[in-house]
């Protein structure tokens, strides 16, 4: 019993390992991993707030339909002279650093003038950044022809010949083409989680627009190609580009002035301008995108990815494997599975604050999914065991009884032998050996069989437990393996209807002159008293029986019954009767017997049920 207990559990392990490694190629588990950051991530992101030196210019949609600048600029896209213009007021406040997160490489060829004012204030200052774009396909030009300005960098194995389609800001002087790419930078799924530093390309590394600008601010940065971002929920401080350009129009400007030192992006958030980027936040106007990687290099707290998911996944694996191996109750393991979810996801939560991203959703799905595996292993065990408990104890027990008993669990072949009180009978053939003298084997077994078959259906009627047939002797018992009150009653009940059944038997033998005999009678023999009952045998073959001097006294009571009475019961049994059921039976005493095994006689008595 002990080594099929323990068995390990290989299928479901097996199971789960193949569906972990499906899951994993398909891509599932980064996802699980992604979207459950993403959802911490941006309920964390209401208790970070961003710093008040980076400032977002929008070019919303009230700058758009703003009066002053529809008289000036028209309807969008504004001549870029409108831009030069604020870059020439701004810089006397002496802001840090002024980016745009507007292409500039095709030239207006409607207003010329606009895009040459624009260049030649723009070739006055050095702070200014400017974005280029990364083309999917195309030939593009020689990466060695871009000015050191535009910051690219060549490695020992770049090559030389080296192309790529990019979209640069041809419009200005090729020394204001510092900046660098502004290529959306998006997972699988479509979700921008991080910021990339630099594109490599054979060899060459082309910066991107958010490394540039952190660079110049005086970070350092990690020797990555791209960092997890760390979000803020209250957003970076944004000001309408109409409100800044009607603001510097003024003799004394308010909104100005509070910009000395900042970095200020100047970007689209507009609906209509159509910039805006999938995030863990939600949909996300992309300047918020750069300025949130900007203040992330700044502040060096992108957040540092701890890879733990395997080892997760094998802690937990093997948790839920010894627990069902040990055969934990499955409520039990899933309560602790889930104060291990909640403990884990914390603990996650809680790194955010010091910059650190431990992905939990791959290994808690694939611990729960191990749990249902799990599960539905020890369902099917339980029931496969349940199946062969029905099956052992049906020889004992009316298998309408054991069905009962099994689903309200109070019957397992893991019960332990126990002492109780039992009453036990045993009822022999008498004449037998002269009955098989006379009939051939098929006969006698034939015989046999409808005389067992009778007298057991009477046994499970009156809910005694089967032990065994021993030749033509039929072992039974009572308040085994469940408790019976009244089980002396019961018993004795058994043994006066047997003994009616038999007489009906005998009757039946009569009128078939085959089988017609008048030596075919059988004894029976009570006993109440303690004894050892449950299995007892090896791990390939058990018997549910029960052991001790009351089995033995029972059996030799039975052999006291020839030639004096069908049935005989002890005085502990007829004792037992008149406390469960006084009045109900009629002893007749056939005084004393001695029995082997016995210094004093026995008294038995002839039970018969009182008229």
């Amino acid at each position: 019993m002990a080594k099929k207990k323990h068995l390990p559990l290989l299928i479901p392990v097996a199971a789960l390992l193949c569906l972990a490694l499906l899951l994993h190629l398909l891509g599932a588990l980064s996802s699980l991993d992604d979207h459950a950051g993403d959802l911490m991530l941006a309920q964390h992101a209401s208790s970070r707030t961003p710093p008040q030196d980076i400032v977002l210019l929008a070019i919303d949609q009230k700058s758009l339909e703003d009066e002053t600048l529809k008289k000036e600029a028209g309807s969008w896209p504004w001549p870029r002279a409108i831009h030069g213009e604020l870059i020439a007021n701004l810089q006397s406040f002496k802001p840090q650093a002024i980016i745009f997160d507007v292409l500039f490489n095709e030239a207006d060829i409607f207003r010329p003038d606009s895009d040459t004012f624009f260049r030649d204030t723009a070739r006055q200052y050095d702070n200014l950044f400017f974005p280029s774009l990364l083309l999917v396909d195309g030939l593009g030009a020689p990466l060695a022809s871009l000015p050191g300005s535009w910051g690219i960098a060549k490695t020992d194995q770049a090559d030389a010949g080296a192309r790529a389609p990019l979209l640069v800001p041809t419009v200005l002087d090729r020394k204001n083409w510092q900046g660098g790419l502004i290529n959306f930078e998006q997972d699988s799924d479509g979700t921008g989680r991080h910021a990339r530093l630099f594109t490599e390309i054979s060899g060459w590394h082309l910066p991107t627009l958010t490394a540039s600008v952190a660079r110049r601010s005086g970070a350092t940065l990690p020797e990555a190609e791209r960092v997890r971002l760390h979000w803020y929920d209250k957003s970076i401080r944004v000001i309408s580009y109409a409100d800044l350009f009607n603001d510097l129009a003024l003799e004394k400007p308010v909104i100005a002035p509070e910009l000395k030192g900042s970095i200020v992006l100047i970007g689209a958030t507009a609906p209509g301008l159509n910039d805006f980027r999938p995030t863990p936040l939600g949909l996300t106007p992309g300047s918020l995108v750069l300025t949130t990687g900007i203040a992330n290099l700044r502040a060096n707290d992108w957040l540092r990815e701890l890879p733990l998911r395997w080892p997760l996944v094998l802690v937990l694996t093997c948790a839920l494997t010894f627990a069902f191996f040990r055969r934990v109750h499955l409520l039990t393991a899933g309560s602790g599975l889930g104060l291990v979810t909640l403990a884990l996801t914390g603990t996650s939560y809680w790194l955010l604050d010091s910059n650190m991203y431990l992905p939990v959703g791959a290994a808690l799905a694939l611990a729960w999914l191990a749990y249902g595996l799990f599960a539905a292993e020890a369902y099917w065990r339980e029931r496969r065991d349940r199946m062969d408990t029905v099956a052992l104890f049906g020889r004992f027990l009316d298998p309408r009884v054991v069905s009962e008993l099994v689903k309200t669990g109070e019957l397992s072949r893991e019960t332990e032998p126990l002492a109780r009180d039992i009453t036990v009978l045993f009822s022999d053939i008498r004449g037998f050996t002269s009955l098989s003298e006379t009939r051939t084997p098929q006969a006698v077994v034939e015989l046999l069989n409808r005389h067992f078959q009778q007298h057991v259906r009477v046994i499970f009627h009156h809910g005694g437990t089967l032990d065994k047939f021993i030749g033509d002797a039929i072992m039974a018992f009572w308040n085994a393996p469940t408790e019976t009150p009244g089980h002396a009653v019961h018993a004795v009940q058994a043994a006066i209807e047997m003994s009616r059944v038999m007489d009906s038997f005998k009757h039946q033998l009569m009128q078939d002159p085959s089988t017609a005999t008048d030596s075919f009678d059988i004894g029976i023999g009570l006993h109440t008293g303690p004894a050892v009952v449950g299995f007892l045998g090896s791990d390939d073959r058990l018997d549910y029986t029960a052991i001790g001097d009351t089995v033995n006294l029972a059996s030799r009571i039975e052999g006291c019954t020839k030639g004096v009475a069908r049935v005989l019961i002890s005085e502990a049994t007829r004792d037992a009767c008149e406390i469960e059921a006084p009045g109900r039976f009629e002893f007749i005493s056939h005084g004393r017997f001695e029995v082997k095994g016995r210094d004093q006689g026995v008294q038995l008595f002839e039970p018969r049920i009182r008229a």
